[in-house]
């Protein structure tokens, strides 16, 4: 009997792309929409990864400002019109998607981002090629949360998650895979530290872009 097909779900923000310098913008016209001047020392390296109203949540706190929703519109609307294009892939990316895909593995992408600024950004990149399907959250909120993005990735596509890996940066990436019963593949080069991926329990940990290929791949095969 032939193995089921090995599939790798990757995270996008933090794990293929450094998306700090517009994220980081569009949260500052974000704040300049609702009347606050954001502080030039502004630093988002450690709070990006969740859903954008957790993030929002975060920035307006300081401010006694609980208007989450218009400040994720104005942040989404300044996004959309320029901060995605100033994503670049880390070096290395499209080899290691390459190499996986010429293995044989399904590539999906799952992002708590919007999925139509996802398919956006890896058009500009073109990176799309590599993936069979992309998915992120929808209009609306559905599946901006990990566990119910990878529950749905599983079901639509028909996935097995022993063959399974989910390769990203942050604990929610590795809190989403458990509660699929899929492993997860923490990776040291994005947004995230080796501390909160081992606290989340992160199956195994990868330093280097050119070890993803291999790394992903024998914890996808690995049954």
């Amino acid at each position: 009997m032939c193995s089921p097909t090995p599939s790798v779900l990757l995270d996008l923000d933090g794990t293929l792309i450094d998306s700090q310098v517009g994220i980081l913008s569009s949260c500052k016209a974000a704040l300049r929409t609702l009347g606050h001047v954001p502080k030039p020392s502004l630093d988002l390296s450690t709070i990006i990864g969740p859903p954008i109203e957790e993030i929002m949540r975060s920035l307006l706190e300081p401010y006694n400002d609980d208007r989450v929703s218009e400040a994720v519109e104005a942040y989404r609307t300044d996004y959309g019109q320029s901060g995605l294009f100033e994503s670049v892939p880390y070096p290395g990316v499209a080899a290691a998607l390459t190499a996986m895909q010429q293995s044989g593995a399904r590539l999906y992408l799952a992002t708590s981002k919007r999925k139509s600024f996802a398919q956006r950004i890896l058009d500009h990149l073109e990176l799309a090629a590599y993936f069979d399907g992309v998915y992120g959250s929808e209009v609306g909120g559905a599946l901006d949360q990990k566990p119910e993005l990878i529950s749905h990735i599983i079901e639509q596509q028909a996935l097995i998650p022993s063959h399974c890996v989910m390769v990203g940066d942050r604990r929610y990436d590795v809190v989403g895979a458990h509660a699929n019963k899929m492993r997860a593949l923490g990776i040291l080069w994005g947004y995230g530290s080796r501390d909160e991926l081992e606290a989340a329990r992160a199956d195994e940990l990868v330093a280097e872009v050119a070890s993803l290929p291999t790394a992903s791949l024998k914890m996808a095969t690995a049954g």
